[in-house]
């Protein structure tokens, strides 16, 4: 584990309230730098005593930053890659550590490869990576609607990933290690607790062979919090009962 966490504050903020950012992303039709607007409270976070910014997503998505759309981009309504590498340079000009939000269980709606899986069908490549129901005669029995999908907590907006498959276990290592690579420093793992504890088995050393000094904490909100940790590879947990 990260020997930098040992004494670290975080000061946590929803970045896409705390900038003023529409409501959704479709409101927003082009990319608005906003990300400075945390910089400038990056003085006030030093002295807070914080030694460290978690932030909740910065990702594409539709609306709320958990259904997102793209892993690898920052959100319009936020700014760009160059936002990011700016306050990721002031941020570390102050000594401040950085965590960043992955929201692996589930993606939104408008995420292309589930809009792919439902354009082409369960023979198609994207099919794979969700747990679709198809009925037995598709797409004759789908016509005028859908098929059935896993969702979030039952979020017809949250599409639940199938993390038994190859494919989407080596997608989030890889959005892991880009944003790590980028001057993360950390990740808070969302609803980790409804993700199998094998996918993190799986996913986190392939990530801490690339970043040994990363810190990973899951969203864990009941249940046995030390079996969790030995279970899943996680550094921490949430500890949310308390």
């Amino acid at each position: 584990m990260a020997n930098w966490i040992d004494h670290a504050i975080l000061w946590h903020i929803y970045p896409l309230g705390f900038v003023g950012a529409e409501r959704e992303a479709a409101a927003c039709p082009q990319v608005t730098h906003r990300l400075g607007r945390i910089v400038s409270w990056l003085d006030y976070a030093v002295d807070l005593g914080a030694s460290g910014l978690l932030l909740a997503p910065i990702f594409a998505s539709s609306t709320h930053g958990y259904d997102t759309t793209n892993h690898f981009e920052i959100d319009r309504r936020l700014g760009d890659q160059d936002d990011f590498d700016a306050l990721v340079k002031e941020a570390k000009r102050r000594g401040l550590r950085l965590v960043l939000d992955g929201v692996f269980n589930h993606v939104g709606r408008e995420f292309p490869a589930f809009q792919r899986a439902l354009a082409g069908g369960p023979q198609s490549k994207e099919a794979k990576w969700f747990r679709i129901t198809w009925p037995e005669t598709w797409p004759e029995a789908g016509e005028g609607g859908e098929p059935d999908y896993a969702t979030f907590e039952g979020h017809k907006q949250l599409v639940a990933l199938n993390h038994a498959e190859p494919e989407v276990a080596d997608y989030v290592v890889r959005v892991m290690n880009h944003w790590l690579a980028s001057g993360a420093d950390g990740w808070r793992l969302d609803a980790a607790y409804a993700v199998p504890r094998t996918f993190w088995r799986k996913v986190l050393p392939q990530v801490r062979a690339n970043h040994p000094d990363v810190y990973v904490f899951g969203e864990v909100i009941h249940g046995d919090y030390t079996a969790f940790v030995h279970e899943s590879d996680v550094d921490a947990v949430t500890q949310y009962e308390l």
